[in-house]
């Protein structure tokens, strides 16, 4: 059992009081508001990272980072020693630690965790045997100003729970994930892990390609890096991917605020040009990422919508689509391995599921929205997950069985190599936009396609996501993956109203968000003018039966 001593950590935390209307709660992706009220949760989830790397005997991560949201905003996502995020399971202890007042019952349950003593999910958690090596939690952080506040406050719970820090500095989400997974797979202690991130992806991309003709007479692609961290990830590896006849122009790579008329939720949910993309010709390809560098959606201009800053968009449906293209047509050849594959969220478009489960063949299963609930079923369900997000977020997973048969059966079999080569080019722990970019343009070079010529394996039905404001989000409860309100008592009753007004074929859902004090709407019709009403209208119904603020739809 692991000895914490609670009277230093109690101490500690008196140094870190919890503001005291904030009531924090772990949502989609850790904790995420207003970078200003942040200081205490962010100390209190470095003691359970470092009391979570006690009982596991394995080195974990935290990454401080608010993804697509403002500037002003900031967060925290946990990593666990394999690379994966919290477990579901504890976050309901993650958010009592965040919301408690006592600092001596805030040292009782991380010294509990550590010594595997606390009750979580109705189970005891039980420890690893102990390591010969000192545990460390790695520490990361993007470009938003309040980073260097909570990155203190981070190493000081760590370091009360009498852990070292690996401040890795300046980094992409998927980074700070890759080096988790790392060091807990033998690389050196406190050297940096980068290198390896970007041998690894990058060494997968340009085997994927040798020996492949550049993509329209090697023409650039440009990268929106939504003036994050993005710019510094992109700027690394661009003059190595410009000799694999990768071109890259970089765009918002700080000049302007972070997320700001730019990155891919902007781009995804407004369907725009972002900032700096006006005048480029409507064949050139185009990328976003978000703030910190795990989505992307590709897109190219469009010159008849939206007074010509539309765009033809490639969301995380398409990205999705291509990758499930690509593996069944490898699928096809000699591999000598059966698979099951794909997996959505209730926000995939109706026409990406029909592609993927009428035209390719392949199972689908739907879960709830976040990359949480997407991670673990593409482990748990197949043997390979390819997931993702309408917004871009999501991976290709490969499980460890199938792994080893791909890497016995590679010597002989052309399919089993180029699948081993697609695991190693896109991130095997978390969403990742750079991996995202190299799997799509391996694909389209491997098959010499345009964007328009992805785009054209199916036509998306056109939709509408909206988001408004009510007094409490959270009183809003869902089930069936989230397409379902169950609370407030008739708000489903009415949405389903509201869709019956519109043609067959129309859908819509409400979901409380998991990373902003809001209320997501989506909606799905014939056209875009019915989407957009449908949209309104199921907004409105919100608005109505959750005490909505501000300006009704």
């Amino acid at each position: 059992m692991s000895q914490i001593d609670t009277k230093r950590v109690a101490a500690a935390s008196r140094s870190y009081p919890k503001p005291a209307t904030f009531s924090p709660s772990y949502g989609t992706a850790g904790f995420r508001d207003n970078a200003s009220l942040l200081a205490s949760t962010v100390f209190r989830c470095g003691l359970l990272t470092a009391a979570r790397s006690i009982l596991q005997q394995q080195h974990c991560g935290m990454m401080i980072t608010a993804s697509h949201n403002p500037v002003d905003d900031n967060g925290v996502k946990l990593v666990e020693p394999g690379g994966e995020m919290l477990p579901q399971t504890w976050e309901a202890l993650a958010t009592e630690l965040a919301q408690s007042t006592d600092d001596e019952h805030i040292a009782k349950i991380v010294s509990d965790v550590a010594g595997g003593l606390a009750v979580v999910g109705g189970e005891k958690c039980a420890g690893d045997a102990r390591s010969e090596t000192p545990l460390t939690v790695l520490v990361g952080y993007d470009t938003r100003p309040s980073a260097a506040e909570l990155v203190a406050a981070a190493c000081a719970g760590i370091e009360a729970m009498g852990l070292k820090v690996n401040n890795c500095g300046l980094v992409t989400t998927p980074q700070l994930h890759f080096s988790v997974h790392a060091r807990n797979g033998g690389s050196d202690g406190e050297a940096s892990f980068l290198p390896k991130y970007f041998d690894t992806l990058v060494g997968g991309y340009e085997k994927l390609v040798e020996g492949k003709p550049p993509l329209q007479g090697n023409a650039p692609l440009h990268v929106d890096c939504a003036n994050g961290v993005g710019a510094q990830l992109m700027k690394d590896c661009k003059e190595r991917l410009a000799a694999a006849h990768l071109p890259m122009v970089l765009h918002n790579t700080g000049e302007g605020r972070l997320n700001h008329l730019s990155g891919a939720d902007f781009v995804q949910k407004d369907k725009v040009l972002p900032s700096g993309f006006d005048g480029l010709p409507a064949d050139a390809r185009c990328c976003s990422l978000d703030g910190d560098a795990d989505r992307l959606v590709y897109f190219s201009r469009n010159p008849g919508c939206n007074d010509g800053v539309g765009v033809s968009l490639m969301d995380g449906d398409k990205v999705a689509a291509l990758a499930a293209l690509f593996i069944g047509d490898v699928l096809s050849g000699d591999l000598p391995v059966a698979l099951k594959k794909d997996i959505k969220t209730a926000y995939a478009n109706g026409a990406s599921t029909a592609y993927i489960t009428n035209e390719l063949k392949m199972q689908v299963a739907c879960t709830s929205t976040g990359v949480k609930f997407l991670h673990e079923a593409a482990h748990r369900l197949f043997d390979v997950g390819i997931y993702f997000e309408a917004n871009g977020h999501g991976t290709v997973l490969f499980s460890k069985t199938v792994l080893e048969q791909l890497q016995k059966a590679s010597a002989s079999s052309s399919s089993a190599s180029e699948l081993l080569l697609l695991s190693q080019a896109i991130n095997q722990t978390v969403g990742d936009g750079l991996s995202g970019i190299l799997m799509v343009e391996a694909i389209l070079r491997r098959k010499q396609w345009t964007v328009q010529e992805w785009a054209s394996l199916y036509t998306d039905l056109p939709s509408r996501m909206t988001k408004l404001q009510v007094a409490n989000r959270n009183a809003i409860t869902t089930t069936d993956a989230e397409r379902k309100c169950l609370e407030p008592r008739g708000m489903q009753d009415a949405i389903d109203k509201a869709v019956s007004d519109f043609p067959p074929g129309s859908r819509a859902f409400a979901r409380p968000s998991g990373t902003e004090d809001a209320v997501r709407v989506y909606a799905e019709a014939p056209t875009q003018e019915q989407a957009d009403a449908l949209a309104d209208a199921v907004g409105r119904v919100v608005y109505d039966m959750a005490e909505g603020v501000g300006p009704r739809p």
